[in-house]
């Protein structure tokens, strides 16, 4: 179960309004492109970032967080366990403060470097659950799994 302080964090998240998202897919299904379509029609300046994509549904894709133009208030890491610790070093060298290690059912993108990463570098980070389960309005889905693993409610 997430403490008192996750929830300020995750409140503090969904208030950003430029956000990342690393580890879009080419192919819409993924839990990344979700929470990127989300956070786009909810009116956040959103940023898919796949190294193997110029475009992701309609939309210019980024190679990593350097090459966003602009600054970025936050970090959504929907990528394999493997790659999150490199993510997190590329949102270090952007001085983004908050990242958001996604994960529903299994690992996710968390790993112990990613966390360590963000812990030595004074970063906010939100490990595992999802913006989906916070960003409104909050679909049923996402409302049962938050219950299912006694995420906080706002």
């Amino acid at each position: 179960m997430q403490t008192h302080e996750q929830l300020d964090l995750i409140t503090d998240f969904i208030r950003c309004r430029s956000i990342a998202v690393a580890g879009v897919s080419r192919g819409p299904g993924s839990a990344a492109n979700a929470v990127f379509r989300k956070l786009r029609d909810s009116g956040y300046a959103v940023f898919p970032v796949n190294p193997n994509a110029s475009e992701i549904e309609g939309t210019k894709c980024y190679p990593n967080l350097e090459s966003i133009p602009g600054g970025l208030d936050g970090v959504v890491i929907a990528t394999h366990p493997d790659v999150s610790a490199e993510v997190v070093k590329q949102a270090i060298r952007r001085k983004i403060r908050r990242v958001w290690l996604h994960r529903s059912i299994g690992r996710g993108s968390v790993s112990d470097d990613a966390i360590k990463e963000c812990e030595s570098n004074g970063i906010d980070c939100i490990v595992g659950g999802c913006p989906l389960m916070y960003c409104a309005p909050v679909d049923f889905g996402h409302r049962c799994l938050r219950w299912w693993f006694a995420y906080p409610r706002p």
